[in-house]
């Protein structure tokens, strides 16, 4: 499971929890997120997002 961050915001998506913001099943891949898919807290779409290392 892996992090991504909003790079507008910092709000940070995790695959493992998903997001409550948005009700997405646990376990939710990144690349299963619909592409009009945008950041709860600022309205970023997908693609200004990227993956944070750990």
């Amino acid at each position: 499971m892996k992090k991504y961050r909003c790079i507008v915001c910092g709000w940070v998506y995790d695959e493992y929890l998903g997001t409550s913001k948005e009700e997405n099943e646990l376990g939710q891949k990144w690349e299963n997120i619909p592409d009009d898919w945008v950041c709860p807290d600022c309205g970023a779409s997908k693609s200004e997002f990227e993956i944070v290392e750990i």
